[in-house]
């Protein structure tokens, strides 16, 4: 049994960057739910806007991207698209919700150090009251407590590839990750600041016996984003001549927008 472990813990490690950008643009929460990032939902990009961002972003490397965004599409339909179907099945609509709030909650390092990072000191302030309401009265985050709080309920959130947007840093060349999905090289440098702060990961700088168990809070966390990261993904590609384009495009406008915020 103990020869299975390291193979498992290095599939978790390759399923993780799922969780935020497997194949969608981040967004924290449906797009219509108070406190997700201000920018358009997936399905309120029209076909024109497919097309029109497209050439906002160089994409030298589009030959490459193209047949790594193949793969993945495989991936997801054929392998985390059947743990999605199957974690809806056991997992009744409460708990799948409370999961999805306890680590949206777990992810306040990398919200509240961007916001200090680009100066938005008072939105920093309200992450940790967030933080706090939600896991003092929110039994540790499991409900997002702060939607009752007209103050709390629309804090855009903040991110690394937001940061170094504010910091002047443009997209550089567009990029299409093997399982983690669309990125540009600014948002694959900020992906890599996400993993750092968020402390679902933090388990994986231990070293000993300590890292025997590290990879089931990553492992929930990944199969918990599961249905939300692929509805988007079936949004983005939904009656799209050319998905590819579309992927490209929505994602594009998206970080835009949220590094607009």
């Amino acid at each position: 049994m103990k020869t299975g472990i390291p193979t498992l813990r290095l599939l978790t490690l390759a399923l993780v960057p799922f969780l935020t950008d497997c194949a969608t643009p981040k967004t924290s929460a449906p797009p219509v739910v108070a406190g997700s990032e201000a920018v358009k939902p997936l399905d309120a990009v029209d076909e024109l806007d497919d097309y029109g961002a497209a050439a906002e972003v160089a994409d030298p490397l589009e030959g490459l991207n193209r047949a790594t965004f193949k793969l993945n599409d495989g991936l997801y339909n054929f392998v985390f698209r059947p743990v999605s179907k199957g974690y809806e099945f056991v997992a009744p609509q409460p708990v799948r919700k409370g999961l999805t709030n306890f680590f949206d909650n777990v992810k306040f390092p990398v919200r509240f150090v961007n916001s200090g990072l680009q100066g938005k000191f008072v939105r920093a302030g309200k992450e940790v009251q967030k933080f706090g309401v939600n896991t003092i009265v929110g039994a540790g985050g499991l409900v997002k407590v702060s939607d009752k709080i007209p103050s709390l309920v629309a804090v855009p959130s903040e991110d690394t590839g937001q940061t170094l947007a504010k910091w002047g840093l443009g997209h550089g060349p567009y990029i299409v990750l093997p399982v983690f999905g669309p990125s540009t090289a600014r948002e694959t440098v900020g992906f890599a600041g996400d993993y750092v702060l968020n402390p679902v990961n933090w388990g994986f700088f231990l070293k000993g016996d300590a890292r025997d168990w590290v990879w089931i809070p990553s492992t929930v966390n990944t199969v918990q984003s599961l249905p939300d990261q692929l509805y988007y993904y079936d949004e983005a590609c939904k009656n799209s001549v050319d998905p590819y384009l579309s992927v490209r495009s929505i994602y594009i406008q998206n970080r835009n927008s949220a590094a607009g915020q």
